[in-house]
């Protein structure tokens, strides 16, 4: 297995990982969350994912640089 592939396949257990901690530990939180979703707008949500992304981009950039 190639170094990126290790690398992805470890992004992918750790994405898992922490999904799996939120639904163990909060699932009436995420329940909620879900119920407030659709009544966002679509800016706000992509401005989420955006601010979300660059978070995780900046991590990854610390870690490994």
């Amino acid at each position: 297995m190639t170094a990126l592939a290790a690398d992805m396949l470890m992004g992918i257990a750790f994405f898992l990982i922490v999904e799996g901690l939120v639904y163990a530990l909060a699932p009436r939180l995420v329940k909620l969350i879900a119920e407030q979703i659709p009544a966002m707008s679509e800016e706000r949500l992509r401005l989420f994912g955006v601010v979300t992304l660059a978070i995780g981009v900046g991590l990854v950039w610390l870690v490994r640089g």
